[in-house]
């Protein structure tokens, strides 16, 4: 029997969540709300408040202001946040103010993965429609596999992802638009197809981005700015999400939240969220499942695609079928496992998929609900050493803080 998914943004989980049904049920994954409550919904609805044509508010809570930030945390999550109050305490402080006032988190997205979560805020998009599906998916043009975090190997981006930015969109709409984020960033192809549009402010310290996207807020009537920090992330991939260091870069951007938090000029909303959240996945094989080691998952997959918490299994010609049963029998009681048809009918990568993106989705497609990763240590040696990982549908990846500050 599958079980009610839970009930995001209302801060707990649906009764049944710790029963495990054999295999899990694709319809008792709990799919993110796209439309009402997701990082897709988040720029439109603050482009609708500024005038902009065509976008819709989707999230209704969220009033509108004149000037609005976007500050992107990466690897930020809701439960993670809410872990650590004596870490964040200005971020703490404005837990009760997220969503609109509500004190509810919104959703990431499926996969909830930096690559695939940016193109969703940028776009105001969900990945069945932009086309970001996941860290790595197949390219049906050329059959190999592509990073679309790293941009490898280097793909033509109109092509892959041909749909204006909500920058664009404000910008024609006569909204000063911007960007503030490492000088790295500036060029590369995912800021081309999810965050472009309008000037770009690079800034290589935090403090720097915080004082320059104040400026950018303060420099029009109409305002529309994005900002965003890394390291977040970077320390619980490398350390976890319950180590020292991680710890320490919490305090430091709470810090930075607080800062540009004090240089609002009249009229504007901060709204501090993030692309994910993240788990730390102990190192024995219990919770690390190797992919390049079992002989049962290798057979009939022709390419691996997407991370250990959300895997796209792409198959040799004819083989699809053969897969399904395989994976669902070794994982069913751990991951969701669907065919590419069940997880587009469930929702997992929104409402619709464009044509174009139908087959970088895998043949069969696999979201962790326990703490275990699927690592293929031969073929992703790197990401299989990581500590912290994200990419699926459970509260501690998909729940995401929209902390509000207003002037």
């Amino acid at each position: 029997m599958a079980h009610p998914p839970p009930a995001y943004g209302r801060g707990h989980l649906a009764p049944g969540w710790d029963t495990h049904p054999e295999p899990l049920a694709v319809g008792s994954a709990p799919v993110p709300d796209y439309g009402t409550g997701s990082l897709a919904d988040l720029l439109p609805t603050l482009a609708a408040g500024l005038g902009v044509p065509g976008m819709t508010a989707g999230i209704g809570e969220l009033t509108p202001a004149d000037r609005n930030c976007v500050f992107l945390i990466d690897g930020l999550g809701w439960e993670q946040l809410k872990a650590h109050p004596e870490e964040a305490p200005f971020m703490t402080s404005l837990l009760s103010a997220s969503r609109g006032g509500t004190g509810r988190p919104i959703t990431a997205g499926y996969p909830a993965t930096t690559a695939t979560s940016l193109a969703s805020v940028g776009t105001g998009l969900p990945p069945g429609a932009h086309g970001l599906p996941g860290y790595t998916v197949r390219d049906p043009d050329t059959g190999a596999l592509m990073n679309q975090l790293r941009w490898q190997p280097w793909t033509a981006p109109g092509a892959w992802q041909p749909y204006p930015t909500v920058f664009e969109l404000a910008h024609r709409a006569g909204v000063h638009a911007a960007q503030v984020s490492s000088p790295t960033f500036a060029n590369t192809p995912l800021t081309k197809v999810a965050l472009s549009g309008g000037t770009f402010q690079g800034r290589l310290s935090g403090e720097d981005r915080m004082d320059a996207a104040a400026e950018q807020l303060a420099s029009a009537d109409r305002a529309l700015v994005y900002t965003y920090y890394a390291e977040v992330d970077g320390a619980g991939h490398r350390f976890g999400v319950d180590s020292d260091t991680w710890r320490g870069q919490l305090m430091y951007v709470d810090r930075l939240v607080q800062r540009l938090a004090e240089q609002l000029p009249p009229r504007s909303a901060l709204y501090v969220t993030a692309d994910h959240g993240m788990v730390d996945i102990p190192f024995d094989e219990t919770h690390r499942i190797d992919f390049d080691e079992d002989w049962e998952l290798k057979a009939g997959v022709a390419l691996l695609g997407g991370e250990g918490r959300a895997r796209h299994v792409y198959a040799v010609p004819g083989a699809a079928g053969d897969v399904l049963a395989c994976w669902r029998e070794v994982l069913g009681e751990q991951f969701w496992v669907a065919s590419r048809d069940e997880a587009i009918a469930a929702g997992w990568f929104g409402p619709e998929i464009d044509d174009r993106v139908y087959h970088r989705l895998g043949d069969v497609i696999a979201a962790a609900r326990d703490d275990v990763l699927l690592i293929a240590s031969e073929r992703e040696p790197r990401e299989s050493a990581m500590v912290g990982n994200h990419g699926s549908m459970t509260p501690a990846e998909q729940l995401v803080p929209l902390l509000e500050v207003r002037s």
